[in-house]
């Protein structure tokens, strides 16, 4: 039997009290804030603690934050604003390399020396005229056959080569990395393992975000994007694959109206720590 959860933020000290936490409507109108956190799990308790902590974590900070959460292990899955709209900034550096892996999937090659290059730079140390390059290369129309073959149907690639602007949602950041964690007829064993590859050799300095209180011994797979604009101040992102003994999970939490930048991190990690603390 699966179990769903709705805990809207107004009702999480009244809920902590029930053994069993049944499906909930949000809070009254009057309420300040409509924030809530929605999970589903095989696993009722898990379901409830980690959607309690993932509420509390966003509640606690001003950034406008999004979280989309998938345990393999347990079939448990945690959401809040999973289809609000934000600029990708550079997470989405791994929708290009999905894209080109897909590109030469389809040409029956490899990668060239050249892409392979182009691929490490951009994923490990975020390199933004390696992303250009290949944007270039693949074009709109190559970027967004891989988003149909995804089911990534709320991401709009960046128009005019600002693929910074690319909008995205949690949800779709959370479709591409289980398609990268898991077999699938969409990129072959040896793509995926080569993207998750690079998403694990992130240089030291970028290694911030999801990655924050993971349990020692599991292997890490990131990529980070920040971005400052004018309205809605830091876009602060990060996303995150997270496998061994017994593991096998995705955290995508994408934030903006943040002062600085180091307010996102802050948020990012917040969450982060209440998921790996469950999972």
């Amino acid at each position: 039997m699966t179990h769903r959860y709705r805990l809207p933020r107004t009702a999480a000290l009244f809920l902590a009290a029930l053994p069993f936490a049944p499906l909930l409507t949000p809070a009254p109108a009057a309420a300040a804030e409509q924030l809530e956190v929605a999970c589903t799990s095989m696993d009722v308790e898990l379901a409830y603690r980690l959607g309690r902590d993932i509420l509390a974590a966003v509640g606690d900070h001003a950034s406008t934050t999004a979280v989309y959460v998938h345990d393999r292990v347990t079939d448990t899955s945690c959401e809040v604003g999973a289809d609000r709209p934000y600029d990708s900034a550079s997470v989405v550096k791994v929708t290009v390399l999905g894209a080109l892996l897909l590109d030469a999937e389809k040409q029956k090659r490899k990668l060239t020396t050249r892409e392979r290059a182009l691929a490490r730079s951009m994923i490990t140390a975020s390199d933004n005229a390696s992303t250009a390059a290949l944007w270039q290369q693949l074009g709109t129309a190559r970027v967004q056959r891989f988003l149909d073959a995804a089911g990534m149907t709320a991401t709009s690639p960046g128009e005019g080569g600002y693929w910074g602007l690319t909008r995205i949602t949690a949800r779709d950041q959370g479709r591409l990395l289980d398609l990268l964690a898991g077999a699938n007829d969409v990129l072959g064993d040896s793509s995926r393992a080569y993207a998750l590859g690079l998403m694990g050799e992130v240089i030291p300095a970028q290694r911030w975000g999801t990655p924050a209180g993971a349990p020692a011994g599991t292997a890490v797979h990131l990529k980070n994007g920040w971005l400052p604009r004018a309205a809605h101040g830091w876009r602060v992102h990060s996303v995150g694959a997270f496998t061994g003994p017994g593991r096998d999970y995705t955290i995508t939490v994408l934030t903006q109206d943040n002062a600085a930048m180091n307010d996102g991190v802050t948020t990012i990690e917040a969450v982060s720590r209440a998921v790996h603390r469950h999972l």
